[in-house]
């Protein structure tokens, strides 16, 4: 009987696992960050923007975001609070003459009226240029761009705003050369301001002001800390811009042409689309007191 030996056989060969392809970075070079353009799209400015993606209100492809650190190209579906929003338009620019009485703000929670409840309704999706108080009258500029509206806003850009504010008391040397030398009123410091005398109205006072920040009621509160009260308030320039002789709640577009004229590099080339304006409305008469237009009665901000 043979003895018969199994030949061994060879051992078997495994394959090796294959390393795990990485994930490709992302490719940061296409598009642009996530809050910039929903700033661009006229939503809000990029920090308002990048509070909204920490707070988990704005979505891409339906996913939430939660950090701004995040590119888009335009090509996606990007959501605020489940709207919709468009790809941003040209650069587009409107003077608007807000009456007193009236919130800058998108909504208020004591009800009160806002100035976007008094808007056109053709007007498309607008960010203020800055705020005006309640009582404030006068020129607020809007535009559909939010990343102009923060540069337009940034004191290290000095674009001037000019008020007409009528306040009630003495007007001096002294204190006009206290305002201009700056002053601190509840530890808050304000540059230079410019105040002149315009004219005596009794026991009033009007008052041309000119600053280059735009602090929270800083106009009133620099008045009042030497010893003026201010009672009435307009803004009547922002920059390069002027209120002229819109009237109270008329909104009006800005040219393109003359957008680009007077912000220059702030406006790109491709970004100032043609634009015939807003055909002006016909003023009321002008104020005897101030030489501005009076406000036409207004049903919807009267007391019921």
């Amino acid at each position: 009987m043979t003895d018969r030996r199994e030949t061994p056989r060879p051992a078997r060969r495994t394959s090796k696992p294959k390393p795990q392809s990485e994930k490709p970075p992302k490719d940061w070079s296409d598009g642009e960050r996530i809050a910039k353009w929903l700033a661009r799209a006229g939503v809000a400015s990029r920090r308002a923007c990048e509070t909204m993606i920490e707070n988990g209100e704005i979505a891409v492809n339906g996913r939430k975001l939660t950090s701004p650190a995040f590119k888009v190209t335009g090509s996606e579906t990007i959501t605020v609070k489940g709207k919709r929003v468009s790809a941003p338009e040209a650069t587009r620019l409107w003077r608007y003459h807000k009456p007193s009485g009236l919130i800058t703000t998108t909504n208020d929670p004591a009800g009160r009226r806002t100035i976007f409840d008094e808007m056109p309704k053709h007007l498309p999706r607008v960010v203020t240029v800055g705020r005006l108080d309640l009582t404030t009258e006068g020129l607020l500029l809007l535009t559909n761009d939010g990343e102009l509206a923060r540069a337009l806003e940034l004191p290290s850009n000095e674009f001037p705003r000019i008020y007409r504010a009528r306040a009630h008391g003495k007007v001096t040397p002294e204190k006009l050369q206290a305002l201009a030398d700056g002053i601190e009123v509840d530890g808050v410091r304000y540059a230079p301001i410019k105040a002149e005398l315009e004219r005596e109205t009794g026991t009033n006072n009007w008052i041309r002001v000119e600053l280059s920040e735009g602090k929270k009621r800083e106009v009133r509160r620099a008045l009042e800390s030497v010893g003026l009260d201010v009672n009435r308030l307009i803004r009547v320039a922002y920059g390069p811009f002027t209120l002229d002789d819109l009237h109270p709640g008329a909104v009006e577009e800005v040219l393109a042409s003359e957008l680009k004229a007077k912000l220059g590099s702030m406006i790109k080339p491709s970004s100032a689309r043609p634009s015939r304006g807003a055909r002006k409305p016909k003023p009321p008469r002008p104020d005897v007191e101030t030489g501005l237009h009076k406000p036409k009665r207004n049903r919807t901000i009267r007391k019921k």
